[in-house]
């Protein structure tokens, strides 16, 4: 692998954005709305409680954790589709870049693009709602680390898709973040799914995350070992994730896919 090449992909990824200030509203207009709704909502349901228990670690916490998901999965995705929209694939397969290498640097924008939506959404919600991180503890970093990874297995995986059924299968993965959501168990928890959702929450690795999200916040200690699963299971999903877009990247050349790519190349 050869890191000067993987530059080039975020060098161009950083050019598109510094050009064009349509692509930097949505690094932190959407975060910045589900905050301030979920903050609100929070403030409100805390109206109601009639006990001791603060809403706004556990749902607006959960809401700051699972954005985040979502937009490392989609700073992936997004560019990704920067190359279906302006039909760049034959220019970038055409020089020595390697699956690997045009993979990593996806990797590293989606790492760029989703720094920015993380800060906006740490200083909204420590500044305007009061959420304290410190409740949290240490334990927040090995939480950001997991839906890090799962949110680039899926970006992956995503963009396979994309780059097997054409440029029209997009709107195939703006969903799949709230299709996962209720087997992801965000707002409540895993008992509360009946035992075949429970099923699938278990081989996906935000579950562990959110589960042990409400375990702080209800005063007890996060299971160490659950993480250590979830963290495994989300290395897992990045290595399957890589084989699936080869597969399809190699699949794409032999049949010759990729050189006639449009909207209409489903086959």
């Amino acid at each position: 692998m050869r890191w000067s090449r993987v530059a080039a992909i975020v060098l161009r990824q950083f050019y598109l954005l510094r050009g064009s200030p349509a692509r930097m509203i949505p690094l932190f207009a959407w975060v910045t709305i589900d905050i301030v709704l979920w903050g609100f909502i929070t403030r409100y349901l805390n109206t109601f409680t009639q006990s001791s228990f603060n809403f706004v670690p556990a749902l607006l916490g959960a809401v700051l954790l699972w954005d985040f998901f979502i937009r490392v999965m989609q700073g992936v995705t997004t560019a990704f589709l920067e190359d279906v929209w302006s039909r760049n694939f034959l220019n970038i397969f055409a020089t020595p870049l390697s699956i690997s290498e045009y993979i990593t640097g996806l990797v590293l924008s989606s790492i760029a693009t989703s720094s920015v939506g993380l800060l906006v959404m740490l200083v909204l919600a420590t500044l305007v709602f009061g959420l304290s991180f410190f409740l949290y503890g240490l334990v927040l970093i090995p939480f950001l680390l997991v839906l890090f990874a799962f949110g680039i297995a899926l970006g992956i995986v995503a963009a396979a898709l994309v780059l097997r059924l054409g440029p029209a299968a997009e709107w195939f993965v703006w969903p799949i973040p709230a299709l996962l959501s209720p087997f992801a168990a965000v707002f409540y928890p895993l008992s509360t799914l009946p035992p075949w959702m429970q099923y699938v929450s278990y081989v996906l690795p935000p579950s562990y995350v959110f589960e042990n999200l409400r375990a702080i916040v209800a005063g007890h200690s996060a299971s160490g070992n659950a993480l250590l699963l979830g963290a495994c299971l989300a290395v897992l999903d990045i290595g399957i994730a890589g084989w699936v877009f080869a597969g399809v990247y190699h699949r794409a050349v032999r049949t010759g896919l990729i050189a006639r790519y449009s909207a209409e190349s489903v086959a």
